[in-house]
């Protein structure tokens, strides 16, 4: 008899959870310590987070104030509402 697994993916269903992966990831990807493809793997993880931080109104109440991750945001949160 075989046996199959099956992978779920996890959900972020916590805000706070999302928030703080949010400030961990980003804090990483501006560390010029962290190496370029920690920033690679890093960045969709990131941007996988900005429908949830949206939904919760975080960025009606917060700005990022790194330009170029200000500008990365943005781009990502104008092509999915577009």
């Amino acid at each position: 008899m075989s046996h199959t697994q099956t992978f779920h993916a996890p959900r972020i269903t916590d805000a706070g959870d999302a928030l703080g992966r949010f400030l961990a990831y980003a804090a990483l990807m501006l560390d010029p310590a962290t190496p370029e493809p920690k920033r690679c793997q890093l960045e969709p993880r990131l941007l996988a987070l900005l429908p949830v931080l949206r939904a919760l109104g975080v960025f009606d109440l917060l700005s990022v104030r790194h330009p170029a991750l200000r500008a990365l945001i943005e781009d990502e949160l104008a092509l999915k509402s577009a």
